[in-house]
């Protein structure tokens, strides 16, 4: 299998997925059209889905093998992982026309920009630190990539949670608006 050229390492691969995936956040938000909001989303959905698995599959696990953490990044990037996969699987389950759909996305895109931030501004930096060759370990990562959009993604624990809780239902905030007594101001 050839090796990779100088651009194609690991972090430029998940440098380019990140601009890919903030396109796609921009592209929703200044789309008006709720069919193309779908369409964006879903496909923002399966991008974020592909980069979480093989940097959980293989970036983490060789960051965590070869790169000093004392700040605790990569426990961090698993918890933003992790929330991240819960909005995803709820967003799975959801039409596009439910009250919260959008703003679910759009916490969604918040919660990833950040993380991406954080991953391109400390986590890259340190890991170019390591001895690691990111020319392999972007093969390994782009054949990973290969297969999972070729044999499809395996199902992880956030959203076998969510299929199996499914959906919380209303918003509690909406549900509380139907029975609260505004206090309104003298006039």
């Amino acid at each position: 299998m050839p090796r990779q050229k100088k651009a194609e390492t690991a972090i430029a691969m998940l440098r380019e997925d990140h601009r890919g995936v903030k396109a796609l956040f921009k592209r929703f938000e200044a789309e008006d059209s709720k069919s193309a909001k779908r369409q964006i989303a879903a496909d923002a959905l399966m991008q974020l889905k592909l980069h979480a698995t093989i940097e959980e599959e293989l970036f983490y696990p060789a960051l965590r093998q070869r790169m000093e953490d004392p700040d605790g990044l990569l426990d961090e990037a698993d918890e933003e992982h992790h929330v991240a996969k819960i909005l995803i699987a709820e967003l799975e389950q959801m039409k596009g026309d439910e009250d919260h759909w959008e703003a679910k996305f759009k916490v969604l895109a918040e919660s990833v920009r950040h993380h991406i931030k954080e991953e391109e501004g400390e986590m890259f930096p340190n890991a170019k630190e390591t001895d690691i060759d990111f020319g392999v370990l972007g093969q390994q990562m782009l054949d990973r990539k290969s297969s999972l959009m070729e044999n499809g993604i395996p199902a992880d624990a956030e959203s076998r949670m969510i299929a199996s809780a499914g959906l919380r239902g209303e918003s509690p905030s909406r549900k509380a608006q139907q029975s609260i007594n505004v206090p309104m101001k003298a006039a």
